[in-house]
């Protein structure tokens, strides 16, 4: 068993349907591993499978899904293996999630207060006074003014950044030793994105806590993460130090991202933004061998015919050198 707080091992994710006589299989022999303290970069499309993996860390999979790994193992625990109790300490306590929407997320009838406070008491083992005690200064640590105002508010009566500040605040209450934040701004507006992913990041610092961070957007990547994983129809297909794969991205695809990003690349004013053509195909209709060929320009015969492997953190047999196809 290592030494890393989360270690996975080719992890394997199908799905039962009624549609199909075998399980569609979404994740493809996935392998990555976080060490306290770090932040690991996921990036990618929708449909890469991002959040089924995170989900599956989370234990919160639909009973329809069939999980497999080789290794699968948070703070020595074998996640695989974990009874219902054993769960129940784990996630929200050890494990803690920030969702894309905290509109959805918090319960719009219910009070910040008392949801805060329950959250609290169920990991913590706190007193009510306690808890709440807890639960303003936890809001003064994410940035809410005036957080005994805002602790007596619904969720409906907060603006979107300040809602998510909640649940980062609600995330962390358990002092949890891996945070997944699951594109935590998606909903967010630019100025209020920046103020939360710099919240994280200090968050981090401070409390040493280790964070997945989900995104599409591969500079916000470049700017907070050690690491970096970029996921495509349920592969990773390029993984290493976030520094060497935004400067020298060998993937076609991740070279493909970097230059979607507007003022990535020089061009004439009023001209197209350059994209990536076709999307992500679906869990059921995975082309045969590579599987970013049919988007790909640089595709050649034998990336239809065989499978490819991830080899020296790149899944591709004709990587990229300095931009340039070899």
């Amino acid at each position: 068993m290592s030494n890393h707080l989360l270690s996975v091992q080719d992890l394997n994710i199908f799905f039962k349907s009624d549609k199909n006589l075998t399980p569609i299989h979404a994740v493809r022999d996935l392998s990555f591993s976080i060490d306290q303290g770090e932040m690991l970069g996921v990036v990618g499309e929708s449909g890469s499978g991002k959040s089924i993996t995170n989900l599956a860390i989370m234990g919160l999979l639909p009973e329809t899904a069939i999980v497999s790994a080789k290794e699968f193992v948070f703070n020595k625990n074998a996640l695989l293996e974990l009874k219902d109790t054993t769960w129940q300490k784990i996630r929200g306590g050890e494990i803690s999630m920030i969702f894309q929407d905290p509109m959805s997320a918090l319960n719009p009838f219910l009070s910040v207060e008392f949801q805060m406070i329950e959250t609290i008491k169920a990991h913590k083992g706190l007193s009510k006074k306690e808890a709440r005690e807890l639960s303003l200064d936890l809001l003064d640590q994410v940035g809410i003014a005036s957080p005994k105002e805002r602790l007596s508010s619904f969720p409906f009566e907060l603006s979107g950044g300040m809602a998510q500040r909640v649940m980062i605040a609600m995330a962390i209450s358990s002092d949890p030793k891996l945070l997944i934040a699951d594109e935590p701004t998606t909903a967010l507006d630019v100025t209020i994105q920046k103020q939360i992913l710099t919240l994280l990041k200090s968050l981090q610092n401070k409390k040493n806590m280790s964070i997945i961070l989900v995104t599409h957007d591969l500079g916000v990547i470049g700017e907070f993460s050690e690491k970096v994983q970029v996921m495509y129809a349920g592969e990773v297909v390029e993984a290493g130090k976030t520094e060497e794969i935004i400067n020298a991205p060998q993937h076609p695809y991740t070279s493909a991202l970097l230059n979607s990003r507007p003022g990535a690349v020089i061009r004439k004013a009023k001209t197209i933004l350059p994209s990536i053509s076709g999307i992500v195909p679906s869990f059921n209709q995975r082309p045969q061998g590579c599987q970013f060929h049919p988007r790909c320009n640089f595709t050649q015969s034998d990336c239809i015919n065989q499978k490819i492997s991830l080899l020296n953190g790149c899944r591709c047999i004709h990587p990229l050198t300095n931009g340039v196809n070899l």
